[in-house]
């Protein structure tokens, strides 16, 4: 499979390297406006190919992009100190029109993965853009945040986090929703789980673990002054699920056409993910504390995407 990269920078950069790594990837392009920079980052990702699979890694334009089958869209800007979140949002959308077209101008078959921030509504706003069906358009959402999740609850318990069936719906951000109530251990509902293993899922070990989902961008900009290791192995995720065409169930965002009441908003829930995009949608039974905090998030996100014309 052929992927395109558009944006070199630490994220952009962390998603190539880790599809090669994962061999989710025969072919690796990338697209930056600094030409010098998307060199750099290719030539170094090739040279890490010996130590993990065959790959092809170039840095060119465009044109280039033709024959792709994922093109992941890591491109943007970031917040300015003391810019509003609607004037980043704006600046987003703007750059998104015109990298978009470009895009599909000469890879018009790819399925496109949305990265940049605000990510739900930048899915929302590619969609439009594109006029693809919704299932060709892929936010990463929240499926950092699920990993997060799964690796704080696996921790908690004693178990490895790939034994964790648990997920984060909603919005990537603040009003993002952790599931408890359906959440499982290999086979075994949580709280079965918890009083065989005698660690107890109380109030208090709940909010701990949901400050440390919410917060733990937060902790890590403020240590490093940005986060892409995580989110770089989950855009290898979602391009290994589309090359293998895997029908794997990844919590990912895109324009949903009605969610808790609310009609034609980007958020994340479980969906189904394979060499097309998104196959199917699937929603985990909620408790009535998760089907208001999500729809809650819903809301949020409609008005964000409205509050700019989207």
């Amino acid at each position: 499979m052929k992927v395109g990269i558009v944006g070199s920078g630490f994220v952009g950069s962390s998603a190539a390297y880790a599809i090669v790594l994962r061999g989710a990837a025969a072919e690796v392009v990338l697209v930056d406006l600094n030409a010098k920079l998307a060199r750099a980052q290719a030539d170094e990702i090739l040279h890490a190919t010996p130590f993990a699979w065959p790959a092809k890694i170039g840095a060119a334009d465009y044109p280039q992009l033709a024959g792709a089958q994922l093109v992941v869209l890591a491109c943007g800007v970031s917040q300015n100190k003391g810019e509003r979140r609607m004037q980043l949002l704006e600046r987003n959308a703007d750059i998104f029109k015109e990298v978009v077209p470009k895009v599909l101008d000469h890879a018009p078959e790819a399925v496109l993965l949305v990265v940049s921030n605000p990510v739900d509504v930048m899915t929302q706003v590619v969609t439009q853009i594109s006029r693809l069906s919704p299932g060709r358009v892929i936010g990463s959402g929240t499926i950092l945040d699920t990993a997060r999740f799964r690796t704080l609850l696996g921790e908690y318990l004693g178990v490895a986090a790939q034994s964790v069936h648990a997920y984060v719906l909603g919005e990537h951000g603040d009003s993002e929703v952790l599931i408890w109530s359906s959440a499982h251990v290999g086979g075994v509902s949580l709280v079965d789980f918890a009083a065989q293993s005698k660690k107890g899922i109380e109030k208090d070990v709940k909010s701990r673990i949901d400050r440390a989902v919410r917060g733990a961008a937060h902790h890590i900009i403020e240590g490093k002054g940005a986060t892409y290791y995580g989110i770089g192995a989950g855009v290898a995720r979602i391009a290994k699920a589309i090359r293998g065409d895997e029908r794997a169930v990844l919590t990912v965002s895109t324009l949903t056409p009605e969610i808790e009441g609310i009609g034609n908003v980007a958020l994340s829930i479980p969906r189904v993910v394979g060499a097309e995009g998104v196959l199917m949608d699937l929603c985990p039974v909620l408790s009535d504390e998760e089907h208001a905090a999500l729809h809650n998030s819903a809301t949020i996100l409609k008005k964000a995407a409205a509050d700019i014309g989207y």
